[in-house]
C-alpha cells in the first residue's frame, strides 16, 4: 500500500492547532474543562488529554466538541483569530497560516 505524502510532523502541527483552536473557542466561552467534559461524557482529565494532545481526538468527538461549543467543525479545524472575535458581520475572523 502506498504512504500518503503528508509528513508526520506536519500532521502533529495541525492537530496542535486543532486542539489549540478548541481551547481558545472553550476560554472565550468562559466554559471550563469539567463543564465540556460533563456535556461530552468522559472525565475532565480525559478532556484535558484531549486539549493537550496526548489522546487522539477522533471524528466523532470533534463533532461533539463542535457542537457543545455552538460552531461548526470547518471552524474548529481552519485557524481561528485568537480572540474568537467577529467582524461587523458576525463572520468568525480567520488568523492567516
Amino acid at each position: 500500500m502506498k504512504r500518503i505524502g503528508v509528513p508526520h510532523e506536519e500532521i502533529r502541527i495541525r492537530v496542535k492547532q486543532i486542539t489549540n483552536n478548541i481551547r481558545t473557542l472553550r476560554e472565550n466561552r468562559n466554559y471550563s474543562q469539567e463543564y465540556m467534559a460533563g456535556r461530552l461524557h468522559i472525565s475532565q482529565n480525559t478532556y484535558s488529554k484531549l486539549e493537550l494532545g496526548y489522546t487522539a481526538l477522533t471524528l466523532e468527538r470533534l463533532i461533539l466538541i463542535a457542537g457543545v461549543l455552538d460552531i461548526d467543525i470547518i471552524s474548529l479545524v481552519n485557524p481561528v483569530a485568537d480572540t474568537d472575535r467577529q467582524n461587523p458581520d458576525n463572520t468568525l475572523q480567520q488568523a492567516p497560516l
